[in-house]
């Protein structure tokens, strides 16, 4: 699962001096289509500060409600592959560029209002957020402890504006619970790891007020000026470098009924519902669900030969949350020795001749007195070939692609892929190809006339975001429609790592749009 959620609101807070004579602490920039970070030391002149300072620190808050509605179900906020990265796009317009500087993310501890003033010229449009006042409800403001949002401290204090470390009770202690980025050119994106505070934060251990983004430490208060940073905000007529939240996660499930092979470690897997709708099996009087670690049987069976194995309820990659009603077993078959099938053959045989054995499989109770569901599994011998490093040459399609999706849905696309080179001879019309089974097949989504990349490849870092699951039917994904901009074009690409090779293709069964 990779979501790109969109940022609610933001906006920056400045003490910017004006014509020498007033700080514009009132100001408010809400709808400014920039998000400016910047720190002026001793460039204009106000009475009582001889070596005055003036800057702005950034607010910014995304909702995690898309989140909120998938954890407890597919999404485990405790997993290793779950990964969350506040992305800001950097816009040079010739400006003026600092470099060499750090940037700090704190989670707030204070709401704000994103305010729809505009000027930032002259930071003549008064409204909240500003530097003296976060938020106004009912025309009473509420102010920052600090001026500027910055009294910091330990998460649970009930005066600050912004958290610096905390004790989340993860076993590691009081930790501190602020990133940081550093800008060598100056002219980087800002993309920085929150992935500690969006799990808290949807652990309800951190308010889900957002965050403030700042030069980090002493590059505040130094004697050094470093002007002007500027981020695309949310109000950017550029849709594609608004701020982001990139959350990855790995919740595929590979099933192996069609691609499982003798001597080899696979999984397979048991469904089942209620009613249409996912349900943990019951079992006994009582109806007792079935859930946890090894709680089922698998037996498989030709023949004479019989192999059982422990079956659990599937957790994914990385995690311990349960997935509800769905079942695997892992294990593998050894296709040598002496295992007898009958009077006059050995499982070996059956593979030498045929090269593949059907099993039945029976879902079963741990002492095998209930029986839940019964079925087959073909495993087949390994593919030895003589020496070829040409790689396969795949025709792949999205069959059920449409043209147009609405915002707010969840669609799962279905990926197959064919020999391009297999020659098929059709007995029977109308011919019916299975997929081939791809276990590394990852997505990417492209805006298709900017060819800009709106959600990459997820394959080189262990979080598997986009990798496409399996079953007997071949690969399929999930896409968020609300993810991607309105009225925009989109085509899929796919790239698929077999035989030790790696190859791309692009728009992969047409393009799509999104519609209000």
């Amino acid at each position: 699962m990779y979501r790109r959620l969109k940022a609610t609101k933001d906006t920056y807070i400045t003490n910017k001096i004006i014509r020498n004579s007033f700080r514009a602490t009132d100001s408010n920039v809400g709808e400014a289509a920039t998000l400016d970070l910047f720190k002026l030391y001793n460039e204009n002149k106000i009475a009582g500060d001889d070596t005055p300072i003036e800057l702005t620190r950034i607010l910014i808050k995304f909702d995690l409600n898309p989140l909120r509605a998938l954890t407890g179900s597919i999404l485990d906020i405790d997993s290793t592959s779950f990964r969350c990265d506040l992305k800001l796009h950097d816009v040079y317009g010739g400006q003026s560029l600092p470099s060499n500087f750090k940037v700090a993310v704190f989670p707030l501890s204070r709401s704000f209002d994103e305010g729809v003033g505009r000027d930032v010229a002259k930071f003549q449009d008064i409204d909240a957020a500003n530097f003296i006042t976060s938020s106004v409800t009912n025309a009473s403001p509420t102010t920052w402890h600090l001026t500027g949002a910055n009294k910091q401290g330990l998460l649970g204090a009930s005066d600050l504006d912004i958290i610096s470390s905390g004790n989340l009770n993860d076993g590691d202690g009081v930790g501190f619970l602020y990133s940081e980025q550093t800008f060598l050119d100056g002219t980087e994106d800002l993309s920085v790891d929150v992935t500690k505070v969006v799990s808290a934060t949807l652990a309800n251990q951190i308010p889900d007020f957002g965050f403030r983004i700042s030069f980090s430490g002493t590059q505040e208060t130094d004697t050094k000026t470093r002007f002007v940073k500027r981020f695309a905000s949310r109000h950017n007529s550029n849709t594609r470098k608004q701020p982001s939240l990139d959350v990855r996660y790995d919740d595929t499930i590979q099933d192996y009924h069609k691609s499982f092979f003798f001597n080899l470690s696979g999984s397979i897997f048991l469904n089942n519902f209620e009613r249409g709708h996912a349900a943990n099996v019951v079992s006994g009087a009582a109806l007792t669900q079935i859930s946890g670690d090894d709680c089922m049987n698998l037996k498989l069976q030709t023949g004479s030969y019989q192999k059982v194995v422990l079956a659990s309820q599937h957790s994914y990659p990385g995690g311990t949350l349960s997935s509800t009603g769905v079942y695997s077993a892992s294990f593998a078959i050894d296709s040598f020795g002496s295992s007898s099938v009958d009077n006059n053959n050995t499982l070996e045989d059956f593979i030498r001749d045929s090269g593949s054995v059907t099993f039945t499989t029976f879902w079963q109770s741990i002492d095998e007195t209930v029986g839940y569901h019964t079925g087959s599994l073909k495993v087949m011998a390994s593919d030895t070939t003589a020496f070829d490093n040409d790689p396969v040459r795949y025709t792949l399609n999205i069959a059920n692609l449409k043209g147009v999706y609405k915002s707010g849905q969840k669609v799962r696309l279905r990926m197959v892929a064919f020999d391009a080179d297999e020659q098929v001879k059709a007995l029977k019309l109308p011919l019916y190809r299975s997929s081939m089974i791809l276990t590394k097949c990852y997505y990417r989504i492209r805006d298709t006339y900017s060819d800009d990349v709106v959600i990459p490849f997820d394959d080189g870092d262990g979080y598997n975001g986009t990798l496409m699951s399996t079953d007997s039917k071949g690969m399929y994904f999930d896409i968020f429609t609300d993810d991607l901009d309105m009225g925009r074009v989109f085509t899929i690409d796919v790239k698929i790592k077999r035989d030790n090779s790696t190859q791309i293709f692009k728009n992969v069964g047409g393009t799509f749009r999104i519609d209000p």
